[in-house]
């Protein structure tokens, strides 16, 4: 398996992810796919052949080792690292749509884009990702339990007793280095239940993140509707009674008859004396 391809494909799925899902990314190659290649696949190499089982009977190791081993830890695994990630690819399909049809509407001249940003996860791609996520919250459980059914509580015995047919009898098997694969499993179980933490956590954050969307929207539409309608009572009514503060500013016009505003006659003016010319230059002076 081309480990480096995986990992160019799944680093194209970090620039559409959340905090939480870049720190999922994180721990499923570091702690997850580099020990499955350096280290765990190297334990597990060479499994059937150090499983020893104290009889010569042909075919019976085999029958031994397929009993209590149906499936290897290594290849359970790998399948669960492709599945696991798998979801992460709808993301970025979702946005390759989104690009696609991005491209047919500027060939056919529209100037308007269809998406503000592609890769912003709003609308179809938030239910997308959200998708992705529960799909592999799902998986990791499906196979932590398979695990668990399998290998009886992730735990590695020294010896195990075998009575399948074709042994002749009880015969006791050993299995190689039990402790540093009992390390391994455990290490891997939990990795795998971080992943699962962390994909809660993203869920809690993406679903929380979008109920405070839309209650902000809902009370902003509120806010706007309330002062839409006092704007309109306010101004219903034209024969309202002002308030004494509104009045004062008001400014004083001429009424006519008949309750129509008319402007005053130019010719009507009140003139008042002039007071700076002295008194007697408009009487004459007294005699002596």
């Amino acid at each position: 398996m081309d480990w480096k391809t995986f990992q160019a494909l799944l680093s194209g799925v970090n620039k559409y992810s959340t905090a939480f899902g870049r720190i999922w990314l994180s721990v499923v190659f570091v702690f997850r796919v580099m020990v499955y290649v350096v280290a765990a696949e190297r334990v597990w190499s060479d499994d059937q052949k150090d499983f020893d089982c104290n009889t010569k009977q042909p075919g019976c190791a085999n029958v031994c080792y397929d009993h209590y081993f149906p499936i290897s830890h290594i290849r359970l695994w790998a399948l669960q690292l492709i599945f696991v990630t798998c979801p992460s690819f709808m993301v970025m399909m979702h946005v390759a749509y989104r690009d696609e049809r991005e491209r047919k509407n500027a060939m056919h001249g529209n100037k308007d884009k269809l998406y503000e940003n592609t890769g912003k996860r709003h609308g179809g791609l938030w239910w997308t990702y959200l998708l992705s996520l529960f799909v592999k919250t799902g998986i990791e459980i499906s196979f932590l339990y398979i695990l668990h059914k399998i290998y009886d509580s992730f735990y590695l015995p020294r010896l195990v007793k075998c009575e399948v047919s074709p042994c002749p009898n009880q015969v006791d098997c050993y299995i190689g280095h039990p402790t540093e694969k009992k390390v391994f499993t455990y290490f891997m179980v939990g990795a795998s239940g971080l992943c699962i933490v962390l994909n809660v956590c993203e869920i809690i954050y993406l679903v929380s993140k979008r109920i405070a969307h839309i209650a902000q929207n809902t009370r902003r539409k509120q806010n706007t509707m309330a002062l839409n309608e006092r704007y309109s009572k306010e101004n219903s009514c034209s024969n309202c009674t002002l308030p004494m503060s509104q009045l004062e500013k008001q400014p004083l016009r001429f009424q006519s008859p008949g309750h129509l505003q008319a402007p005053l006659p130019t010719h009507i003016r009140a003139s008042a004396p002039n007071l700076h010319t002295p008194f007697y230059t408009t009487q004459p002076p007294l005699p002596d």
